[in-house]
């Protein structure tokens, strides 16, 4: 007899419980769905969605410390390293910069304020520092200045992930220094340490489908669908330009790695998913290194470039800052000349690096970015509260792939990446088990590192740090 087929309700049921992806997608079309019928009970839903991410906060510092400190030990180059740094920075300061030209060519074509007439006396910029909370910008000293620790534990207490790298790097290189002989238990127990706090991201994405649901509950309650009607021109410009440089991105993925970005969108489908629906790429930056490290990119170049993108490669917020700054001025009556236009560029390539971490930060760039024209009220910045989080989205998709691409990109370009176990797992067709911590995604190619070629037992200690090998005496001869 042939086999039974699953009844249609079991099918379903058994993809809700296989899949995060399923689970993610029915928790996104709920928590709307929610926030549109009942959008008092919604708007209470908030904490569901922060308290996921502060979980998921807790485990991003010391996993960069970890997946870092690893990376240049067992990669046992320093200076490889260093050139990691240099290639990434010029990387992300390239996208940043297209991001920002492909924003204004945008604004300039399509006008999305023009009409609109605003009289800035009209708005409340009262608002603007009410969601800033007060803080501001910090200069390129302070910004410098900042990303050097204070301390050990307080850069890991503040989640500062800059400090964290840079501690990281000296550990990594103290460790390169003293060779296995003088620690030989240190290493072992930082890579374990990095197993466990695998696992436990493991068990913090079960909550994910909550999280998506609380945050998007939240949203929809609080902001209404009709917002989206009353800036509509600028959304959908939004979009489309963000849709534009994702495409630059493939090119360029596709040039220098021979990598598809769609395939590699369908391998992190359920990360992206839940990076939408709770507006954050902190909420899986752990699982993303985890898939890019299995993706064939080297440990080292995944724990350098992805948190330094973090705070140095922006490119949805570059996009949103250099639309933001035009429909302002549009919207205002404020006629931009070229000089400005450029003036507006170099601005936002220096303000949009110290955005991280900073509560409303858009809002600080675009007042940052107005002050510095003299020509556009900063209160005008108000007109962009109604619409920033709907933003959100775009902003989002476009961080988080412009910095998977530059992984890849500077993995490829500094020697770094297995292109072929990346092809691979892109396609599907590298199969391994899954690791600690995670039941899987579903999928082949999901899986743990299939052991690379390592040297043999008695060319690497049991502290994992890679040694030379003695050389052999010369024959005597007599």
């Amino acid at each position: 007899m042939p086999p039974s087929v699953p009844s249609l309700p079991r099918r379903v049921a058994r993809t809700l419980r296989s899949s995060l992806f399923a689970q993610v997608l029915c928790a996104l079309v709920l928590g709307i769905v929610v926030g549109k019928l009942w959008p008092e009970t919604a708007t209470a839903l908030q904490p569901l969605g922060d308290g996921f991410t502060r979980l998921i906060k807790t485990v991003i510092s010391p996993l960069v410390f970890c997946v870092v400190v690893v990376g240049i030990a067992k990669a046992g180059d320093l200076k490889a390293f260093g050139r990691l740094g240099v290639k990434a920075l010029i990387w992300f300061e390239i996208a940043s910069t297209v991001a920002l030209v492909i924003g204004l060519l945008a604004a300039n074509l399509v006008g999305p304020g023009k009409g609109m007439n605003v009289d800035p006396a009209s708005l409340d910029a009262a608002a603007v520092e009410k969601t800033t909370g007060g803080e501001h910008l910090p200069s390129t000293a302070e910004f410098l200045l900042h990303a050097l620790p204070e301390s050990f534990v307080g850069a890991f207490a503040d989640n500062e992930l800059l400090q964290v790298l840079i501690l990281a790097c000296l550990v990594g290189a103290a460790l390169l220094h003293l060779g296995h002989t003088k620690v030989p238990k240190i290493l072992p127990a930082i890579d374990q340490a990095q197993e466990v706090i695998f696992a436990v991201v493991g068990f913090i994405m079960r909550l994910a489908p909550i999280a998506v649901f609380g945050a998007m509950a939240h949203l929809v309650g609080n902001y209404g669908l009709g917002v989206m009607k009353t800036y509509a021109k600028l959304i959908v410009l939004c979009y489309v330009a963000a849709a534009l440089f994702i495409v630059l991105l493939a090119i360029a993925l596709r040039l220098v790695t021979g990598l598809s970005l769609w395939k590699f969108l369908r391998y992190i489908r359920e990360e992206m998913l839940l990076a939408l629906g709770t507006a954050s790429t902190e909420a899986v930056m752990p699982r993303v290194m985890q898939k890019l490290r299995r993706a064939g990119a080297r440990d080292d170049a995944v724990g350098l470039v992805l948190p330094t993108g973090y705070s140095f490669n922006l490119d949805g917020a570059s996009l949103y800052l250099s639309i933001g700054t035009l429909f302002i001025a549009q919207a205002v009556g404020v006629d931009l000349t070229l000089g400005q236009q450029v003036t507006v560029v170099l601005v936002l390539m220096l303000t949009s690096k110290g955005m991280a971490g900073i509560p409303g930060s858009a809002f600080l760039a675009l007042s940052a970015t107005a002050s510095s024209l003299g020509a556009i009220p900063a209160g005008a910045v108000a007109l962009l509260l109604g619409v920033d989080r709907i933003m959100d989205s775009m902003r989002v998709v476009t961080n988080l792939l412009g910095n998977c691409v530059a992984v890849f990109a500077v993995s490829r370009w500094e020697g770094a990446l297995d292109t072929d176990r990346a092809k691979k797992t892109l396609d599907g067709d590298y199969a391994a088990p899954p690791e600690d911590g995670d039941e899987g995604d579903g999928e082949k190619g999901v899986g743990a590192e299939a052991p690379a070629a390592e040297p043999t037992a008695a060319e690497v200690p049991a502290s994992g740090i890679p040694t030379q090998k003695p050389k052999e005496p010369a024959p005597e001869v007599g």
